[in-house]
Order: structure tokens, then C-alpha cells, then sequence
């Protein structure tokens, strides 16, 4: 299969990012991201104005981050040609996405941060919703905020990478909770803006440089088919065809490069992969090889960690049905998150 590393999740002058479409996707790649998602708040302008295009080796698609009128159920739509109305609700607009062919992720689905009024937390609170695509399950910005103290507010401003840890407890049960009734597509996102800060009156400051955020939070995507610089169109279908069927997972890149892992189910002679539906037979078993590195893998079957090895690779048996994925840990720090592999339901 084919694997591109990107960042989804990130703001433009288009609305209240500080960074141009072109400058953003110069920095994606120097960093040798081969994709960027640029989702402006309610505004498709960087894809009316022609910058969802190649930029040497980085293809940039627009999208946007939809909300309902009091700012909440943020939700991060692609392949769509129209912002929606902010008059619209949340079960409004995940409908339209969906009927004109696009895919759509709940944006920071648990959002609970609180250390500076002026940003305040944007949650999903619409949960009888069930047709969205899938959510973030991790999102840099987000969990940098909520875990903002006066006491750590030094670090956290000097080392944005360092702070970041793991995806909300909440969200994963949540995440394995919705895949035990249907596919429920797990991405991360890097929630850039690079906001600048005027500091003593004397300069500004740039917090969290887009260059910097694209060596966080990544969403690795696994097609069949590899994507054409000459068809933008064709690329973009590939790549989002694939995160509809949820071949992809997330990784931490400050903890390490995770392009190569891969976690596939073997039944029957075939290979199934992550984002499949199988049926539990006596020969059902599946494997995880991580990219020439020794970590602890996790076995997460329906919410719970049922196994975990510390390997290079590892295979696992299985006997009972439920919504399977695996954790991968490097000293103890969160690195990869696969998406499931439903099995027997």
C-alpha cells in the first residue's frame, strides 16, 4: 500500500489563522509532509481562490470547520464546494456533507479548556448525531490549552511539542464506544494558527509556527492507489476515499517517524485492513509491525486492553468478536494510535 503523512486541521488568513495558504504549505514542506488539510472557520475562500493544488511535494486540500450558531459542534468537512450557514445545526450540515459526497470529522469532540477566557472550549454536543465520518480523536492545540497552568504556562510556551502526551481518555472510550455499532473513522489534528503575541510593546512573537506543528500531531493515510501530481482531483479522492474507509492512523512525530507501521487482520487467506469489517472465524489473526523500532503494543479490544508486548512486531489470535485496535508506546510515551478492524459485528 501506498502511505502519506499528513496534518489535517489548520487556519489560514482565510479566518483566524496569521499564515498564507502558500506560506503554510511551504513550510508542510520543508518538514516533508506530502499533504495538508487547510479548514478555515466557515469559509471556503483558499479553495475559490485556486490554492487546493500541489506545492512541490505537498498537496494542499481545503476544506472547513463548520459550527452551529453558538459555536459549538465544530466540524471539519472536506470534498464539499459551499461553507454552510452558521443558522444551520449540527444534524443540518452533517447531513449536507454527506449528501454532496463529502466526509466529515467531529472537531476536539471533549474540549474542556479553561486557562484563558479569550479561547474558550468548543465541545460536540450533539451525540444523537450518528452519519459524521468520524471525530479527532487527537487534537495538539486542544490538549496543549487544557493542560495550560499558571505554574507550567513557561514550558508550555517554550516546548509546544514537549507537552503534548496523549489523546483525552474521554474521547478513545467514546471512539470505541460508536465502533461497536459501525465504522467510526479515528484522524488527528495540529490546530494551527500560529497566533503572534505582541511582547513588552516592543515585538510580536509567533505561538506555535505552522513548521512547528507539522512536526506533531499526524495523520497517515493508505491507499491502493498512489495519488498523481498531475490530477489534483484524482488525489484528492484517493486520500479522502481512504480516510472514509479509515485506512489510516494517527502518530506523535515528535516521539519518532512512524511512516511503516502497520496493523492488518488474516482471515481466510486474506489480508483485511484498518476501517474493515470481518467475520470471527477460528482463523482470524491479526498483526502489527512498527517502523524498526522496539515499542509496547497495546491490544485494545472494545474500549480495553486485553494484550500488550513489547516488540518490533507482534500477532494476535482471535477468538471473540468485538471493535479491535492497537496502541503503540515509546518509553512509556503515546505514539501511534491505529483505527479499528471491526470483527463478528
Amino acid at each position: 500500500m501506498h502511505e502519506y503523512v499528513g496534518a489535517i486541521h489548520m487556519h489560514s488568513i482565510y479566518s483566524d489563522g496569521t499564515g498564507k495558504v502558500e506560506e503554510i504549505a511551504g513550510f508542510a514542506n520543508e518538514v516533508g509532509l506530502d499533504y495538508i488539510m487547510i479548514t478555515d472557520h466557515n469559509t471556503l475562500r483558499a479553495l475559490k481562490e485556486g490554492y487546493q493544488k500541489w506545492f512541490n511535494d505537498t498537496l494542499v486540500l481545503v476544506g472547513c470547520e463548520l459550527n452551529d450558531r453558538e459555536n459549538k459542534n465544530h466540524y471539519l468537512a472536506f470534498g464539499i464546494d459551499e461553507a454552510y450557514s452558521t443558522r444551520l445545526s449540527a444534524k443540518e450540515y452533517v447531513s449536507k456533507v454527506n449528501e454532496v459526497g463529502g466526509i466529515g470529522f467531529i472537531a476536539h469532540p471533549h474540549e474542556k479548556r479553561s486557562s484563558m477566557e479569550e479561547h474558550p472550549a468548543f465541545p460536540w454536543t450533539d451525540w444523537e448525531i450518528s452519519n459524521f465520518t468520524g471525530i479527532e480523536i487527537w487534537n495538539h492545540m486542544s490538549e496543549w490549552m487544557e493542560g495550560l497552568t499558571e505554574e507550567n504556562k513557561y514550558n508550555h510556551f517554550v516546548h509546544p511539542l514537549r507537552s503534548i502526551v496523549a489523546p483525552p481518555a474521554e474521547t478513545l472510550a467514546k471512539w470505541d464506544e460508536l465502533n461497536l455499532e459501525r465504522k467510526v473513522v479515528g484522524i488527528g489534528g495540529v490546530d494551527a494558527h500560529a497566533h503572534k503575541i505582541n511582547v513588552l510593546g516592543f515585538f510580536e512573537v509567533e505561538v506555535f509556527p505552522y513548521k512547528v506543528l507539522f512536526k506533531s500531531i499526524r495523520t497517515h493515510i493508505l491507499t491502493n492507489e498512489s495519488v498523481d501530481k498531475n490530477d489534483v482531483e484524482k488525489s484528492k479522492r484517493i486520500l479522502y476515499d481512504a480516510l472514509k474507509s479509515g485506512r489510516c492512523f494517527v502518530s506523535n512525530y515528535y516521539h519518532g517517524d512512524a511512516k511503516g507501521f502497520r496493523f492488518f487482520a488474516e482471515s481466510g487467506g486474506k489480508i483485511f485492513h484498518m476501517g474493515d469489517d470481518i467475520p470471527l472465524t477460528d482463523q482470524v489473526r491479526l498483526r502489527v509491525f512498527l517502523p524498526n523500532i522496539t515499542g509496547v503494543i497495546k491490544l485494545v479490544r472494545n474500549g480495553k486492553i486485553i494484550d500488550e508486548t513489547e516488540n518490533i512486531d507482534s500477532q494476535f489470535i482471535i477468538t471473540k468478536k468485538g471493535a479491535y485496535r492497537v496502541e503503540i508506546y515509546l518509553e512509556g510515551k503515546a505514539w501511534i494510535f491505529s483505527n479499528h478492524i471491526r470483527i463478528g459485528l
